[in-house]
């Protein structure tokens, strides 16, 4: 009886240990689904179906195309903007599609200037003063008035125009 129950036991331990080598299987399929945090077009692809890849390793760049996803930048001289704020009513056309306006609201002003921003930031180390106009980046979201969008892309040329108060 004591035999039959150790045997009980051990196969009730490699029932569990089957269990537990299924939940696992189940939790690296998971693993191997891949879903892109928005929807819109493939670029960039660094990766060829049936290859290893690793944690944080960057596959491929998604480019939005959602209205809801898609913005504009304008940097605006810093001069430009002192009855701008967020909120505020902005009309765009878009050099592919003159005679068409877009309407948009400022999302946000940026909290420094571009230059300060990039990878190389200006340095005036001789000491000599030359005052530059600087651009200041101001986020524009599309109104979802606007219906169906002309079809936009990355980069293309925009002219917004802010209706300050």
């Amino acid at each position: 009886a004591v035999i039959q129950a150790k045997e009980a036991a051990a196969q009730k331990a490699r029932v569990e240990l089957a269990r537990e080598k299924v939940r696992q299987a189940e939790l690296n399929l998971g693993y191997t689904r891949i879903v892109s945090p928005v929807s819109g077009h493939v670029t960039k692809k660094q990766i060829e179906s049936g290859r290893l890849v690793a944690a944080g390793q960057a596959l491929m760049t998604v480019v939005p195309l959602d209205a809801g996803e898609l913005w504009v930048t304008a940097n605006y001289k810093e001069t430009q903007l002192k009855n701008v704020h967020p909120g505020q009513r902005v009309t765009m056309e878009v050099d592919t599609y003159p005679g068409r306006q877009v309407t948009g609201t400022v999302d946000s002003i940026m909290a420094g200037t571009g230059s300060v921003f990039s990878l190389f930031p200006t340095e005036n180390a001789s000491g000599n003063y030359v005052k530059i106009v600087q651009r200041i980046p101001v986020k524009i979201v599309f109104d979802k008035e606007n219906g169906e969008l002309p079809k936009l892309r990355l980069g293309m040329s925009v002219v917004p125009t802010i209706h300050a108060d």
